[in-house]
């Protein structure tokens, strides 16, 4: 005998459940905008998502069974993944979705920017006419791990808490973009205002590597 319509309609929408359940924290949703970073290991996502090993642990299992994330053993260390790009496009679009329905988004970022006209962020294509005419440095300020998992293709890498001491290092009378992780990422508006602090010329792209990566334009990565 065949199932009901109303037994088969039930059994897809809690499959639809199933992601959305996995969505309900904000820590796995961390985790997911982290993971649009590359492969990490748990250690790795845990230090960047501000949240023990165990917990992340958790949440990353959770998301894996949701088909959202997953995963791979070398030696003692898991590594996560996004499944595939679907996940990536679908995490944009939720953020998109937050900005246009919550007001308390755009003030949340507001508030943080504090009206400084210095922090306004430039497009991608604006740092590809800069990059194709050389006279900028394109500053990758998230963690090393993160860098080396995928960074836009010639950026310099100095992590945010390693940038006062080795600022030094910058070449001398170009501009510096700085990039992090994303648009609701804020380390590259903190470098941006340590670098004017400085005295040096910077801004910050409008967005990041995910982003970049999504749009087809070049990403290297270090093993």
């Amino acid at each position: 005998m065949q199932p009901g319509s109303d037994s088969v309609s039930e059994e897809l929408f809690a499959q639809f459940a199933r992601v959305t359940a996995a969505l309900a924290a904000p820590g796995r949703l961390k985790l997911l905008d982290r993971l649009c970073q590359g492969e990490q290991n748990v250690e790795t996502l845990a230090e960047a998502s501000g949240l023990t090993v165990a917990n992340a642990s958790h949440h990353l299992r959770v998301l894996a069974g949701a088909r959202l994330v997953s995963s791979r053993r070398a030696a003692r260390q898991v590594f996560y993944r996004l499944a595939d790009d679907a996940v990536g496009r679908f995490w944009f679009a939720l953020r998109d979705l937050a900005r246009d329905r919550l007001a308390e988004v755009d003030r949340a970022v507001a508030a943080y920017l504090a009206g400084d006209p210095g922090l306004a962020a430039i497009s991608r294509a604006e740092l590809l006419e800069r990059m194709a005419a050389g006279d900028v440095v394109v500053l990758d300020v998230r963690p090393g791990a993160e860098y080396r998992a995928g960074h836009i293709a010639g950026a310099v890498s100095i992590p945010l808490d390693e940038l006062a001491a080795r600022m030094a290092a910058l070449p001398p009378g170009r501009q510096v973009v700085a990039y992090c992780r994303g648009p609701y990422c804020f380390l590259a508006v903190d470098a941006v205002r340590m670098l004017r602090a400085r005295g040096l010329a910077a801004s910050r792209l409008e967005d990041g590597l995910p982003e970049w990566r999504a749009a087809g334009l070049p990403v290297e990565t270090n093993a």
